[in-house]
């Protein structure tokens, strides 16, 4: 078995994205990378594939979000995240995740946000945004299940409630 590489998606492996997208998610997650492709959230050094050989078995799309109050500030969101059905479970996810947030620290993001599994991504550091004075999109998400991970670009200014651009309006 080869070894999985992870690097920024190139314009060929968008079908195969696409493909992987639908299969493990939801036809509309798919239409939500499209979009975000198309718009000024999108950081294409941080639209992550997993490969071995040809075959794509992994994506994660790390792209801008608006952090408001006051004021509004850039942040990063995590979505999607999704790993080939028969390659679940062997560190295809964990591997896109720690290239991500490497790649974002590297860049000095101050967080990335995720709506997700505590259990999973708690192991990555991210914690309840609440705690960082950091309100969800929306009242009608649970507690614990949106979660920041801060960067080395953080500082205690970044508060407020995250805003999805319209791009997440088709998930």
């Amino acid at each position: 078995m080869e070894p999985v590489i992870v690097r920024p998606e190139s314009p060929a492996d968008r079908q195969k994205i696409q493909v992987l997208v639908t299969q493990t998610m939801r036809t509309n997650e798919a239409d939500l990378v499209d979009l975000i492709r198309k718009s000024e959230n999108y950081v294409p050094d941080l639209a992550l594939v997993a490969h071995e050989a040809e075959a794509v078995i992994g994506y994660a799309l790390f792209s801008h979000v608006a952090l408001v109050d006051a004021t509004k500030r850039s942040v990063l969101a995590l979505a999607p995240l999704c790993v080939r059905r028969d390659r679940q479970r062997r560190g295809v996810g964990t591997a896109l995740v720690r290239a991500g947030l490497a790649r974002a620290d590297a860049d000095r993001a101050p967080l990335v946000t995720v709506l997700g599994h505590p259990d999973y991504y708690r192991r990555f550091g991210f914690e309840s945004s609440l705690r960082y004075w950091i309100e969800p999109p929306s009242d009608d998400i649970p507690a614990g299940v949106f979660m920041v991970k801060l960067l080395s670009g953080y500082n205690e200014l970044f508060r407020g409630r995250v805003v999805y651009p319209p791009a997440f309006a088709v998930t």
